[in-house]
């Protein structure tokens, strides 16, 4: 049996328990980090009072007005956030990984997350407006990989390393101006590095909905292009042959995957690894059939990011840790597990 029979028959095997699961491992997690925190709130009361919220329904929760003001205001933007952000770095680390054909590649590939950086450090540094971080990370991001996709795609035409070596060069200029801005404004270095080092830290539900649209509108293009990904995983030549236009293909996923990502980094800070660690759980075990993957990258990229949270707010109570730090705790070592032991596909 062929890799490409052997992978259509696992994934064929995987059936409905795995998203099942998936949702399970959502609701666990979103129900976990709603109730507990430096106020923990008692779960039933929350199940009731978010009950008590649908119109037409009135039901006793037994909270307090500030209670409520907790897990309404608080809480639940918080947990929210945190599904879209795992969500979204998640599926753009599993698309990286099928459109390059690399199993070491993650959303920061193309110098995202340093333009990114460079972004937010002239908002924080030179603007002085807090207010304009999103928007600066953001343009910061997007930038850096379309730079990164100019210079590969000048350089190597078609070819993917091209393109991984000019996000490597891309992010290490925007690494090193970066250190410049911040050497010139030293009073801004604590508050950089708070947001470099990652964070979900609301302010209600405006940064939800701020990063809605951009997080729907490239996960569905990116869950859209999965049968895809998995034909791309045979080579670019073969592809062709069956009359894919690789280079549209390559281009659709890797914008549609930076726009989420630079869109997520813009609220969330630099949060590291969500994109090697669940696509690779998936990958080990479920198989390595992009139609598999996708979905389940976004379920569980959700559920693992809400825990990695809950991790961050409560291990160190009343202090917080940065979630980047607690995501980095998990994913270095997985990060050399799998250069140890990659094979195979990607």
């Amino acid at each position: 049996m062929t890799q490409e029979a052997a992978t259509e028959a696992r994934s064929a095997r995987v059936g409905w328990i795995p998203p099942v699961v998936g949702v399970v491992a959502v609701l666990v997690a979103a129900a976990i980090g709603a109730t507990v925190g430096a106020a923990d709130l008692d779960p039933g009361s929350v199940v009731k009072e978010i009950v008590d919220a649908i119109p037409g329904v009135v039901v006793d929760s037994g909270l307090t007005e500030v209670e409520t003001n907790i897990l309404f205001e608080i809480r639940l933007p918080r947990v929210v956030l945190g599904a879209i952000v795992g969500a979204v770095l998640a599926v753009a680390g599993a698309s990286y990984q099928g459109v390059f054909r690399n199993a070491l590649a993650d959303p920061f590939l193309l110098g995202v997350a340093a333009g990114a950086g460079l972004g937010a450090t002239v908002a924080f540094s030179v603007t002085g407006d807090s207010g304009l971080l999103a928007p600066f990370a953001f343009v910061g991001g997007m930038t850096a990989v379309v730079v990164t996709y100019a210079l590969g795609r000048s350089v190597g035409g078609r070819s993917a390393t091209s393109l991984i070596l000019a996000g490597v060069a891309v992010a290490a200029f925007a690494t090193a101006v970066q250190t410049y801005v911040l050497q010139q404004n030293v009073a801004t270095l604590r508050e950089v590095y708070s947001w470099i080092l990652g964070r979900l830290v609301t302010v209600g539900w405006r940064d939800v909905w701020e990063l809605a649209p951009y997080a729907a509108v490239a996960t569905v293009v990116l869950f859209a292009s999965r049968r895809l990904l998995d034909v791309l995983s045979i080579g670019d030549d073969e592809a062709s042959a069956l009359g894919i236009n690789v280079s549209r293909v390559r281009l659709v996923v890797v914008v549609a995957a930076t726009l989420a990502t630079a869109a997520a980094v813009s609220v969330s800070g630099l949060i590291g690894f969500v994109g090697i660690i669940v696509p690779h759980t998936i990958r080990l075990l479920f198989g390595w059939s992009y139609r598999v993957i996708i979905p389940l990258s976004i379920l569980f990229g959700a559920a693992f990011l809400m825990l990695a949270d809950i991790a961050a707010r409560t291990l160190t109570t009343p202090a917080e840790l940065p979630i980047g730090v607690v995501t980095a705790f998990f994913g270095a070592p997985f990060f050399l597990l799998v250069l140890r032991t990659m094979r195979g596909p990607t």
